[in-house]
């Protein structure tokens, strides 16, 4: 009972995840905290190991068979179905209504498009050129002419008043923006610097001393600690598979030595050799008999059969006179006799 995949050779450790020496905090947690973890992973790992066992016979016995089975049904209650009404009732349908509909709607609607639409179309656009035409010669007239007067109502008055009012006053602006950006950053430069100081004087000093003196060491101290928990874990983790493979190991020997080796030995030794006797001293002459009673049966049927033939013959013969015409020789049915001849002989051959 193997949990685990076997190596070639014995367990390596991990390499360290750190190349620096190691402090005396490691040392002296390090072998309290690997005990610990060992006694509280070891139960833990079997549960699992057991559990994964538990798992892979119930897939194996029973999920396995019963999706199996759950697919078979599927198949047999929907798919097949689907699949018949599909190839039988949908297609065939389909193949029906697309004929009906090409002979009804394609075909006319294929004329009426030939014939009416495309003439049509030709006039109406023979004649929307035409109307085109002179509407595009009206509408550059009447551009040209709003143009000209754009150009002499609006654009040059815009121009000279852009270039003789516009400038001069955002030229003004701007240099009167200037003058009081450059008074404002000073006096935020001094405001700023005041702020910068009294806030590293007041809070960032403070914090850096809190951060280098209290919070980096402990957490040193930390990270040191839940470094040697996590290889501690990890270390227990693969003792407790060591100890669950052996564990397991000895079960399926103690089950091999208790149970299958001793229903092994008995099998062989007792249950074989009687079911041997069985078979050669009961069972063959019993099949042997019946075999043999079956084959008289059905001679001794054959032979009341062709004697009620011979007999409802004669009968016949008797009360309404021999036929008109002879039989075939090769239609000839077998007498009683020669039904008894060859039963005899086929039962010498059997028994041959």
């Amino acid at each position: 009972m193997d949990l685990e995949k076997r190596t070639s050779g014995p367990p390596q450790e991990p390499p360290p995840r750190r190349s620096d020496p190691e402090g005396c905090v490691a040392a002296a947690i390090r072998v309290p905290v690997r005990i610990v973890v060992l006694v509280l992973v070891v139960p833990v790992r079997m549960a699992w190991d057991l559990l994964v066992v538990a798992g892979r016979l119930l897939r194996d016995t029973v999920l396995r068979p019963l999706g199996r089975a759950l697919a078979w049904l599927g198949r047999v209650l929907f798919v097949w179905p689907l699949v018949a009404v599909w190839r039988y009732a949908v297609v065939p349908l389909g193949k029906g209504l697309a004929v009906l509909g090409h002979v009804l709607l394609v075909v006319p609607a294929v004329w009426f498009h030939t014939w009416v639409l495309t003439p049509a179309g030709r006039a109406i656009v023979w004649c929307a050129a035409g109307v085109g035409a002179g509407l595009a010669a009206v509408g550059r007239g009447l551009y040209a002419v709003l143009a000209l007067l754009g150009r002499y109502l609006v654009v040059v008055p815009a121009t000279w008043f852009h270039t003789w009012v516009l400038v001069p006053l955002g030229h003004a602006l701007v240099w009167c923006g200037k003058g009081v950006a450059r008074g404002l950053g000073l006096a935020v430069t001094g405001i700023g610097a005041v702020l910068y100081w009294t806030v590293r004087i007041l809070l960032v000093l403070p914090a850096l001393a809190l951060w280098r003196w209290v919070l980096t060491p402990v957490g040193r101290v930390l990270a040191v600690i839940g470094r040697e928990v996590l290889d501690a874990l990890g270390h227990g983790w693969r003792i407790a598979g060591h100890v669950s493979r052996a564990f397991g190991r000895f079960l399926g020997t103690l089950w091999r030595w208790a149970v299958a080796e001793p229903a092994r030995r008995a099998y062989r030794t007792v249950l074989t050799p009687v079911g041997h006797a069985l078979r050669d001293s009961v069972l063959r002459p019993l099949a042997e008999a019946g075999r043999a009673a079956g084959r008289i049966g059905r001679q001794a049927f054959a032979a009341a059969r062709l004697s009620v033939r011979e007999t409802r013959a004669d009968l016949r013969r008797a009360l309404f006179g021999p036929p008109p015409a002879a039989r075939r020789p090769d239609r000839r049915e077998p007498s009683v006799a020669e039904a008894r001849t060859l039963g005899s002989s086929t039962t010498a051959l059997t028994k041959d």
